[in-house]
């Protein structure tokens, strides 16, 4: 069975960053080719929810992406607004992989359990939200690594062993 493509767009999501001080976007895009992964665009979005709703909406949307990772906007910040922007667009919850990074990167970082980071799925595209800190990034983009391609193969159909 052919490995489906990985065709990412990585959002960070802040108030202040720009191009030039967007490290963790800049580390995910690194982190995502490392695993064969296309990028298709990397932006910058406000922390405002409608905004960050109707952008993550629109990604989704495309044919040409079927994986979309967010940096930021998972804290307690009152501005904090990734998780429910995230829960408004998805059709269906991945749980499991959000449980998974809390769980492992708590081990060296126990600050980690206070993300409230979401995955889930809306039509065929894959929307991981990760913390913003560049460190936060790598800790938690080791844990789901070794399961992106197969989900992202699941979600084209491809279901057979």
């Amino acid at each position: 069975m052919n490995q489906t493509n990985i065709k990412a767009v990585v959002v960070t999501v802040s108030d202040s960053r720009t191009e030039a001080t967007d490290i963790s976007g800049v580390t995910l895009v690194g982190l995502l080719i490392g695993i064969g992964a296309e990028i298709v665009e990397k932006l910058i979005t406000s922390d405002d929810f409608e905004n960050l709703r109707q952008t993550l909406y629109a990604l989704c949307e495309r044919k040409d992406v079927n994986l979309i990772v967010t940096s930021g906007g998972t804290g307690f910040a009152p501005r904090d607004n990734t998780p429910e922007a995230t829960r408004s667009v998805i059709e269906r919850e991945a749980s499991g992989l959000a449980e998974a990074m809390r769980f492992e990167t708590a081990k060296k970082t126990p600050t980690a359990i206070l993300s409230r980071a979401v995955c889930g799925i809306r039509n065929s595209t894959l929307i991981i939200n990760l913390p913003g800190s560049p460190k936060a990034v790598v800790e938690c983009f080791e844990v789901i690594k070794p399961v992106l391609p197969h989900a992202v193969n699941l979600l084209a159909g491809k279901t057979k062993h």
